[in-house]
Order: C-alpha cells, then structure tokens, then sequence
C-alpha cells in the first residue's frame, strides 16, 4: 500500500494520479479533467498539488463509459451519478428510454422512406408525392397543406409504406 504523505502510516486504499487512472480506460488526461469541470468527478484528494483518486473513482469513470455507450450525455449522466436515491434514478432512466423509444421510431419511419425510395416507380423520386408529402411533414407543413396537395398529386400515390416493385400496376 501506498503511504499518506507525512504520517508513515499505510491509507486505507491505494490511490492513482490521474494518469494512471486515464491509462486504466485508455483515456487521455484531459477527458479526465473535462469530467471534472462538468461535475462527473472528484478527486479523492491532492497531495503536492497533483490529484489522487481511489477505487471508488475507478468504479465511477467505469460508470460514465457506460453511460456514455448507452447515449446519456454528460449532464445526464452527472444527474444520474448524483441522484440521491434509486427512485430518482429510475426517474432518469425512464426519461432516457422514452427519448430511445423516439429516437428508434423516427429511425424506423426514415427507414421506411427510403425503402419507399428505393422501390419507387418514379425515376426522380423527388418528384413522387408520397415522398414530398413525408418531407413536409418533416418541415412542420400543417396537415391541411398536406391533404391538398395528395389530393392533387398524380393517381398513383403510394399509400403503402411497402408497395410491389415496377413491375406490378398501381
């Protein structure tokens, strides 16, 4: 075990610089100090003027990588880590995977469009009215605007998220 500066007695728990800590993660320092000035984490201690920090420290920057995988941002994630109770965490969790849950929906209907694209018998998709109906309702065109213009848009407007390839008639 390492000793505490001035006393000749054996700390309670080995400390690391903060290198040897960004080493463990292969993290440069600095992502270390950033972490720092936005509330993540805190030196255990500074002896001469360098940090230390502890096991508990290890566990926690093990925790901010796994929060950033999962898509929480920083602030997030400093509101997690300070959460004072598992409520309140599951608060922040619940609020996370509702934002998942939209972000997975708005994935599966651009994925949808392109597939529309890509089977579309237009040669210049731009010019299908499915296809501007859907960009917009991307741009906040209202849902009167909308109706007008399926209304006026060429007999065969696709209706089906998924329709035959070219060969079939419409």
């Amino acid at each position: 075990m390492k000793s505490s500066p001035g006393t000749g007695q054996s700390s309670p728990e080995p400390t690391y610089s903060i290198g040897e800590l960004a080493a463990r993660f292969d993290l440069a320092t600095h992502v270390l100090r950033h972490w720092e000035s936005v509330g993540l984490l805190t030196p255990a201690t500074r002896i001469s003027g360098r940090r230390r920090y502890t096991e508990s420290h290890i566990a926690r920057v093990a925790l901010i990588l796994h929060s950033k995988q999962v898509g929480l941002g920083l602030a997030r994630t400093r509101d997690l880590l300070d959460a004072c109770d598992g409520p309140g965490r599951r608060d922040i969790l619940r609020s996370h995977l509702d934002e998942l849950d939209a972000q997975l929906a708005r994935i599966q209907t651009s994925k949808n469009l392109i597939h529309h694209v890509l089977t579309c018998r237009y040669e210049d998709f731009t010019e299908c009215p499915r296809f501007r109906a859907e960009i917009a309702a991307t741009a906040g065109i209202d849902r009167d605007q909308r109706n007008i213009a399926s209304r006026t848009a060429a007999p065969h407007v696709h209706e089906r998220l998924v329709h035959p390839g070219p060969e079939s008639s419409e």
